[in-house]
């Protein structure tokens, strides 16, 4: 009955040792109770050997190698999770890195130059706790001692909460000196914008050109531009339309002015305000479409642009491989400029026009960004494009084509792109076509800290299995290695009571 007693004892004792250290992992608010079922476990393996100590010295001599044993394995335990608390390093292999922070954060984090205050509001039990955790850490990991974080109890802290105007569970408040900025969810896109406004003071303005038949600021439609006016906002930008022939000048405070694929020539007025804009330097961004508006392609031209009527037809087969067409060129190679540095991922210039830079050097200094293949050419015959029947000419330019161009004279920034369709509404979030687009932006706006890979959406991937492969995920785990264990265990118990 006595050896029993210890037998129960040690095992009781073994469990809550591994209690102490499990149980913390399932629930938050258990982990005050964790030394408390430590020193039960210890107490309860001491007294199973000091009831052996009647069985002799062999049984006192395996009872106390056992403690050894179990006593190394927590020290060890303990001293990993020491070193690993200070000591850490991640390893991201899910699709997308959906749990690694995007260079953009990055980048942010290590030129934060004011201490920022991250207050989170959530509950112990909250299963979105642990994901927030995580992500205000790694923040914190990259930000050098700047950015620094808690978590609150919405319920055992009402004044707190009312005092940052949080309502409710999830929401992060980003506390600097000059002010504050509430998150509604800890995602790293939202928390990343968040972090944009709260440090920089005031908004810059982007004014979209309106009256020749430009992409609509706030159209949802396929061709509208709400997508990359909602992509401004979130970057911090404050977006307004613009219609030059009302206006006699381009407002004083506007940061950038983008014509988004005018369909019809600008007026002379216009175009002399746009001039007078540059000549104070001013940054415009313009995406100009094939066969559309070749007086304001005159007018590009005195600035180092030449659009080239032509639009441009991609025979690489990296193209098809993702099922793009002929006419939507896959972009992978990048010129040498700050807006595409970090460019990793390929773009798409749906229906382009090839751009003709000036010559490198002196006022008109032109700079490429995106360029075709080898195997693309452009093509000068638009009733081509109407039928479908793509064929090389010899009037044809060859690749690799200039899709889009910057140029820096003086104060004045420009950027031209060969298509809108880039940043309209079909097209804006298709491979990084966003970055590319937000970057250009960053760039003429004299923001190019912000320059770099935003922050992705989580992509979901689901697993496709066939009825066999069900069976098998299936019996593996929940029969065959159960029963592996079961029979080891028979033949084990078996083998031991025949030895006696």
């Amino acid at each position: 009955m006595r050896r029993r007693l210890a037998d129960w004892l040690g095992y009781v004792g073994v469990l809550a040792l591994v209690a102490a250290f499990v149980l913390p992992l399932a629930r938050a608010q258990w982990n005050a109770a964790r030394p408390w079922v430590f020193v039960a476990g210890t107490v309860l393996i001491v007294a199973s050997i000091l009831l052996r100590l009647d069985y002799g010295r062999r049984v006192t001599r395996y009872g106390l190698n056992s403690a050894l044993l179990v006593i190394l394995v927590i020290g060890v335990i303990a001293f990993v999770e020491a070193i690993s608390y200070r000591h850490n390093a991640r390893l991201d292999l899910t699709e997308n890195r959906r749990h690694s922070l995007s260079a953009q954060t990055i980048q942010l984090l290590k030129n934060l130059t004011s201490d920022v205050a991250a207050t989170a509001f959530y509950r112990s039990d909250q299963p979105g706790k642990k994901v927030a955790e995580d992500l205000l850490k790694q923040y914190a990991s990259y930000s050098g001692g700047k950015f620094t974080w808690t978590m609150r109890d919405l319920d055992r802290e009402p004044v707190l909460a009312r005092r940052y105007g949080v309502d409710a569970y999830g929401a992060i408040v980003l506390e600097t000196k000059n002010g504050s900025e509430k998150v509604s969810d800890a995602e790293e896109e939202k928390l990343t914008n968040g972090l944009v406004k709260v440090t920089r003071q005031g908004k810059r303005v982007v004014y979209v050109v309106k009256g020749h038949g430009e992409l609509e600021l706030e159209s949802t439609d396929r061709q509208g531009f709400s997508e990359a006016k909602a992509a401004m906002e979130r970057s911090n930008y404050d977006v307004k339309e613009l219609v030059l022939a009302r206006e006699s000048a381009v407002p004083d405070d506007a940061a950038v002015v983008i014509l988004a694929g005018p369909r019809t020539d600008p007026f002379k007025p216009e175009l002399d305000a746009l001039d007078a804009y540059l000549d104070k330097g001013g940054k415009l961004f313009v995406l100009a479409d094939p066969f559309q508006s070749a007086g304001f392609g005159t007018w590009l031209a005195k600035h180092g642009f030449e659009l080239r009527d032509d639009f441009v037809v991609e025979l690489n087969p990296i193209g098809q491989i993702f099922g793009y067409g002929p006419i939507v060129p896959l972009i992978v190679q990048y010129g040498m400029h700050t807006i595409t540095r970090d460019m990793r991922e390929a773009t798409v210039f749906p229906l382009t026009r090839s751009i003709k830079p000036g010559a490198p050097g002196g006022k008109l200094d032109i700079h490429p960004l995106a360029l075709t293949s080898p195997q693309s050419w452009g093509e000068t015959d638009k009733a081509a494009l109407e039928k479908g029947s793509l064929k090389r000419h010899p009037q044809d330019t060859e690749g690799p084509l200039t899709v889009a161009a910057a140029s820096a004279v003086d104060k004045s920034r420009i950027v031209v792109y060969g298509t809108s369709s880039l940043a309209a509404n079909q097209f804006l979030n298709v491979q990084g076509n966003r970055d590319l687009f937000l970057n250009t932006v960053s760039w003429l706006a004299g923001q190019e800290d912000l320059i770099s890979i935003r922050p992705k959406d989580t992509k979901q991937t689901p697993v496709m299995l066939t009825s066999q492969q069900h069976q098998f995920v299936f019996l593996v785990p929940v029969v065959l290695l159960p029963a592996v264990a079961l029979i080891a265990g028979v033949v084990v118990f078996a083998r031991r009571r025949a030895a006696r």
